[in-house]
């Protein structure tokens, strides 16, 4: 147990004794002791100095103090690690038991603050992004070797934020170097990505549950878009019978598609065509091959371009979709950008909406943690009062299993997605 203690001043929210993992620098009264970049883990005591928990003290962050223990007794070494990575893969086993690859660190969720590991089948991905954790890498590592008796291992703390906490970037193999290009399965699809070169560590495993949703909202469309049925065959408004398998499928624009992952689910369960667009040239490639090895390349078409341009093309153009996905990247960092952010997901989703088709669908989504859910819903509205258009909502959904949320920690609770029929007004 550490002597060093910081006192907190008297009058505070007490989001800490409420569950939230951090101690900003403006909380601290006064600290007891020599905490340094050697003695960092410290005692976090109310201003009467009674105890409250243990944590990682960082004079270069705002975030001062972060929590790693409420017991003022337990020990943080590296037995404390491997017990808290057994913890973690414990509770996706329960959760997930068929899932081969998913997030198996989710930070301070799984309080492990400032840790994230992936795991993409054998291979582990790492982003640390705390100095108290970068600090205590090798006992990190000891403990996911233990655990999981990965193949490699591939660090991807390339990220701003750690600069934030007096921390340099960082990328690359821990250990013996491998391919970094791995197929993961997920609800029965072959999808490849890369590790290495991927957004954040190469995949969005958040979204699984998410894509999973659309098995309902992908069928159903052909009578609505002019097919007409005779003796169970169908005919398309020249009378011509349709030989397409797909023909009662959704027409789809996905856009944001990065390597496919919402594409290759439409195309999963039932899609006649999906359109996705991407501005990365990697990301595009990628998702071709997905969409490849999965035998749905006849039913994609890849397009790339910036989203921003390319729906207000298609609006201009006067195209339209049954169904329409928006799942852009974090457009904000923090939340003095929020107003600037908010400006970009209203464009997205207004020129979205204007290309449903009446009675069709907008899948939309958010992952930035500084947007509330109340904020993103009144957002799409405001985005449907522009358009003319009525929505009725199908469901709203947020992060999958994998990632837990602490009732306590806003920011664990960072993921927006919602479906919404869309009607027109008048």
């Amino acid at each position: 147990m550490t002597d060093v203690k910081v006192f907190l001043v008297a009058n505070r929210r007490k989001r800490l004794e409420q569950g939230h993992p951090w101690i900003y620098k403006s909380e601290i009264q006064r600290i007891e002791g020599e905490a340094s970049a050697e003695q960092d883990l410290v005692q976090v005591v109310n201003h009467a100095g009674f105890f409250l928990a243990q944590g990682f003290y960082n004079a270069d962050s705002q975030i001062a103090v972060r929590i790693v223990s409420y017991n003022q007794e337990e020990k943080i070494d590296q037995e404390w690690f491997l017990q808290r990575v057994r913890q973690a893969w414990s509770r996706r086993e329960r959760l997930l038991p068929e899932a081969s690859s998913c997030r198996v660190i989710h930070s301070e969720a799984d309080f492990l603050p400032g840790v994230i590991v992936d795991k993409y089948e054998d291979i582990l991905v790492v982003q640390i992004l705390a100095k108290g954790m970068d600090k205590r890498r090798e006992w990190l590592y000891s403990a996911l070797r233990q655990v999981f008796t990965p193949r490699g291992i591939y660090e991807r703390s390339d990220v701003h934020v750690r600069e934030l906490e007096g921390l340099e970037q960082r990328a690359g193999f821990i250990g013996e170097p491998f391919d970094t290009q791995v197929t993961v399965v997920e609800n029965s699809l072959k999808i490849t990505v890369d590790v290495a070169e991927g957004q954040k560590t190469g995949y969005f495993f958040d979204q699984r549950e998410n894509r999973a949703s659309l098995r309902s909202l992908m069928k159903g469309w052909g009578l609505r878009n002019g097919v007409t049925l005779r003796e169970s065959i169908p005919f398309d408004q020249r009378g011509k019978e349709i030989k397409n398998p797909f023909w009662d499928g959704a027409e789809v624009l996905d856009c944001f598609s990065h390597t496919g992952s919402f594409m290759l689910h439409a195309c999963l369960y039932g899609a006649k065509k999906v359109t996705s667009v991407d501005i990365s040239a990697k990301a595009i490639e990628m998702a071709k091959h997905n969409a490849l090895q999965n035998g749905f390349l006849h039913r994609a078409d890849f397009v790339l371009a910036n989203v921003f341009d390319y729906l207000r093309e298609q609006v201009k153009e006067g195209n339209s979709w049954d169904v329409v996905i928006l799942d852009p990247p974090a457009f904000t960092k923090n939340r003095k950008a929020l107003e600037g952010a908010l400006r970009g997901y209203k464009e997205i989703n207004l020129q979205g909406l204007k290309l449903v088709r009446p009675g069709g669908i907008l899948i939309t989504a958010s992952c930035s943690h500084h947007l509330s859910m109340d904020k993103f819903l009144e957002m799409v509205q405001s985005a449907a009062v522009d358009a003319k258009k009525i929505l009725r909502l199908i469901e709203i959904r947020r992060a999958g299993v994998d990632h837990p949320v602490l009732l306590g920690s806003p920011e664990t609770d960072y993921l927006k997605f919602a479906a919404f029929e869309v009607l027109d007004r008048g």
